[in-house]
């Protein structure tokens, strides 16, 4: 009877193996699911996102070694969400030599804790060329997210193929108007409705679209591109938006916050509002996505030409083609799917970068996210599903 039903199984798995099906494990919004998967559309399906690696080849933590404390929070986020990590070596930046800076004639060496910062994201560069992988998530070691991430990024992968993918019927013919590059620099599209979503032509490279050299998924602020805050550099930006509403994974307005000047999100949409566009202005790099192109022209363009900003500014350089650079295409979402986390500790600890002054801090929080990971970690831990939400809706 045993060697029945083991004879049975094992014809069961060659059957499913023939007919093109995978197994994956995924946690979409909480609680863990499993599900079979076409093999044969795994590579470009918006469906992997809820993969091991988010739909990339690979996610890489950039941060010092010597924070342990962060190391062991990414470790364990990671872990309760089903995401595979690895770890790149930050550096201190007072052993990077000024000879290894490209420092423009007049420009000054930054001050050492931004230094490291540029080298230890370049490192993250470095290793993706070096293991020539297709495609790489980036963050920083001291992000949290939603418990809901893999979800979320299914529906920024259906989004970011709305504004990237040619239409059917001609390969040079775009839901948005002003993409590749905008023909009239006063002009603003339609927004596209998540719900109303553009037949597209199918990816051949990557579940969230092809084309794109970094997806900014995690900033701690961005504008969206428009005729108002637009330069002569900047004025050929693709205008086109995916306005997701409602989206109950993002807080009330009252509870969205921005380093920039102007939230936009705030200003011009309802609660519950969460808009995929092209890269303007940004802040922070928190997290961002990068092909095997992509991070060619990274290196060349940050690694090897003027540094003259932090990274994070280089990078937004990088994308808009400002202050000398060429443009590259590079889609973001707002508000960011990543943030920093601030745990309960010394408030000094929070940054190798700033100085955030002294003190101690009794709550801990996340800005931004609803459902933070950290924050429910004991939840997930004891198989919970009755979840912390930092921002509950009010009246």
């Amino acid at each position: 009877m045993r060697r029945i039903i083991l004879c049975a199984a094992l014809g069961l798995s060659i059957v499913l193996f023939l007919l093109g099906y995978s197994y994956t494990y995924s946690t979409p919004t909480g609680p863990t699911r499993h599900r079979f998967l076409p093999a044969a559309a795994s590579s470009t399906d918006a469906d992997n996102t809820f993969n091991a690696t988010l739909g990339f080849e690979k996610v890489l933590v950039v941060g010092l070694p010597s924070r342990t404390d962060r190391r062991d929070s990414m470790i364990l986020s990671a872990a309760l969400s089903n995401i595979e990590v690895d770890f790149i070596d930050g550096i201190l930046g007072a052993t990077v030599e000024d000879k290894v800076i490209p420092l423009p004639p007049g420009v000054e060496r930054m001050q050492d804790p931004s230094v490291g910062s540029w080298r230890g994201h370049l490192n993250a560069i470095q290793d993706v060329i070096r293991r020539n992988l297709s495609s790489a998530l980036i963050l920083e070691d001291d992000i949290d997210w939603d418990v809901r991430l893999k979800s979320q990024l299914h529906d920024f992968a259906l989004s970011s193929r709305a504004l990237v993918q040619p239409l059917p019927a001609e390969s040079d013919v775009y839901a948005d108007p002003t993409y590749p590059t905008s023909p009239d620099v006063s002009f603003i599209p339609i927004p596209i409705s998540f719900d109303d979503l553009p037949d597209t032509v199918p990816p051949q490279h990557s579940p969230y679209g092809d084309g794109w050299d970094i997806l900014w998924l995690g900033h701690c602020g961005m504008r969206m591109p428009s005729p108002e805050i637009t330069s002569p550099e900047t004025e050929t930006i693709p205008r086109g938006r995916v306005v997701h509403y409602p989206d109950h994974t993002v807080p009330q307005t009252q509870y969205l916050r921005t380093l920039s000047g102007v939230d936009d999100v705030k200003e011009q949409y309802a609660n519950h509002t969460r808009v995929v566009h092209h890269v303007s202005h940004a802040i922070c790099s928190l997290g961002y996505a990068v092909t095997q192109n992509g991070a060619r022209k990274i290196l060349r363009e940050i690694g090897l030409r003027a540094m003259d900003g932090p990274y994070d500014i280089l990078l937004r350089y990088f994308c808009e083609g400002s202050f000398g650079r060429d443009y590259h295409n590079c889609l973001t979402v707002s508000p960011s799917l990543f943030f920093h986390h601030r745990p309960a500790g010394s408030i000094k600890a929070g940054s190798d970068i700033a100085d955030h002054g002294e003190g101690y801090r009794d709550i801990p929080y996340t800005d931004v996210i609803r459902w933070s990971t950290r924050m429910n970690w004991d939840v997930l831990l004891n198989g919970g599903t009755e979840f912390v939400d930092q921002f509950p809706d009010v009246e």
